[in-house]
């Protein structure tokens, strides 16, 4: 019996979800739960698996094309099965998708026009492009295993015309990742095979614009901040910390060890989840005709992507360690910036923090994600003069500013939150007690 390939909703809030690569082709014997493609949602790469078995008979999206959620991809069947009442009504694949990244990329838009060609003729569809179809290469070592790589440095990798073959992974067992890339992109530029490719036309600086189509993540990212703009009352909050005491906490424990480093993020992390645990009244959330206060902190922290901003989370980290926080975060924001996180990982934050102090912003204010009902927003720590004891010296100083939900947050209630972060990053011992 033939078995629909949907375009599956792979994320909570997908609605639409971009074809970035057919593991298998047509003619390929599949078995339920392998690996058919790979779907760009509007938060990460995900895996779109087989759900039945058979042969890959018509594939009816082309890579690089973006799909409607439950929109038909693909048909398995056996391989003398009659499938044309399944096929005749669905929508052709595309000739030339535009990519979500680079819309000139020659590598990216010749692909699609070949898996176009591929596909048998359809009532009604436009005759297919001259160019005969070509074998996919298939990634593989010299002993004949498959080249482990992620989704995102093959995408990476197609653009800008990179032969996976001849790159070094970084990776957890040698897995060739994002920065592997762009090592070779800043080692020697684009290879001769993509040059080549791009003799004849004329510079990019001659023309008049460049149309970069919006991927998954950039639609939902315009969508839900259009979503809190506008609709959301929201005032903000500035305060200055004297961050002091903390650069001294991080001397000392990187004197203990390697294991024992934590960054400023890690301890403003740490801080603002044992705050929200004290303010129940801004761990909260606004559903329309109630609030919902949790009893538990789940912070979100924004991490730049990119394609746009996503942000993971740290789970019931008023309970965690400092220690515990600081792993976390970094391994949450690596698989973040690899395109890795499940769903899971990404859902269900009670309140968010945002920091652009790393690249030199002194203060900012965050938009609100509802519908949470608030977010911190993290400057530089930087070395400022004081006057202590009518002395001249030199702090390390934070500014940070909350943006509230004026709906649920009141400006007091918003003042004695920052009050109470004050005391955990001015005396941070108690982070650690």
């Amino acid at each position: 019996m033939a078995t629909k390939v949907v375009m599956e909703a792979l994320s909570p809030t997908m609605e639409e979800g971009r074809l970035v690569k057919w593991n298998k082709r047509e003619g390929d014997h599949v078995a339920k739960g392998d690996l058919l493609a790979e779907v760009e949602t509007d938060k990460a790469v995900m895996e779109l698996v087989a759900r039945g078995d058979g042969v890959l008979r018509r594939q009816l999206a082309a890579e690089g094309e973006t799909r409607p959620v439950g929109d038909l991809l693909a048909v398995i069947a056996a391989a003398d099965e009659n499938i044309d009442a399944l096929v005749s009504g669905a929508k052709a694949p595309s000739s030339a998708p535009i990519p979500s990244a680079l819309s000139s990329s020659p590598s990216a838009s010749s692909a699609a026009q070949r898996l176009g060609n591929a596909a048998p003729a359809m009532k009604n569809n436009p005759p297919p492009m001259p160019e005969p179809p070509t074998e996919q290469p298939r990634h593989a070592t010299e002993n004949g295993e498959r080249l482990r790589s992620s989704p995102l440095a093959r995408r990476l990798a197609n653009e800008r015309g990179l032969e996976l073959e001849q790159l070094q992974g970084s990776g957890p067992g040698g897995r060739i990742i994002r920065r592997d890339i762009e090592a070779a992109m800043q080692g020697g530029g684009a290879p001769a095979a993509s040059r080549s490719a791009t003799a004849g036309r004329a510079p990019a600086s001659l023309a008049d614009f460049d149309d970069i189509a919006l991927t998954p993540i950039r639609k939902t990212i315009a969508k839900r901040l259009a979503e809190s703009i506008g609709p959301v009352p929201t005032f903000y909050l500035t305060a200055e910390f004297d961050l002091s005491h903390v650069g001294e906490l991080r001397e000392a424990m990187a004197a203990a060890g390697d294991e024992y480093k934590v960054s400023f993020n890690d301890i403003v992390l740490t801080a603002t989840a044992k705050t929200l645990a004290q303010h129940p009244e801004v761990n909260a959330h606004w559903l329309g005709d109630r609030i919902r206060r949790f009893h538990r902190v789940h912070l979100g922290m924004a991490v730049a992507i990119p394609d746009g901003l996503i942000t993971p989370v740290i789970f019931d980290a008023d309970r965690k360690r400092l220690r515990d926080i600081a792993r976390e975060s970094r391994e949450l924001a690596l698989r973040a910036r690899e395109r890795k996180l499940t769903p899971e990982e990404y859902t269900g934050s009670t309140f968010s923090v945002s920091n652009l102090g790393m690249f030199g912003i002194d203060q900012f204010t965050a938009i609100i994600n509802p519908p949470e009902t608030g977010i911190l927003a993290i400057g530089a720590v930087a070395d400022v003069p004081a006057v202590v004891n009518g002395a001249l010296s030199v702090k390390k100083h934070l500014r940070v500013t909350m943006s509230c939900d004026h709906r649920v947050i009141d400006g007091a209630t918003g003042a004695l939150f920052l009050q109470t972060l004050r005391r955990l990053l001015e005396n941070p011992l108690m982070l650690v007690y």
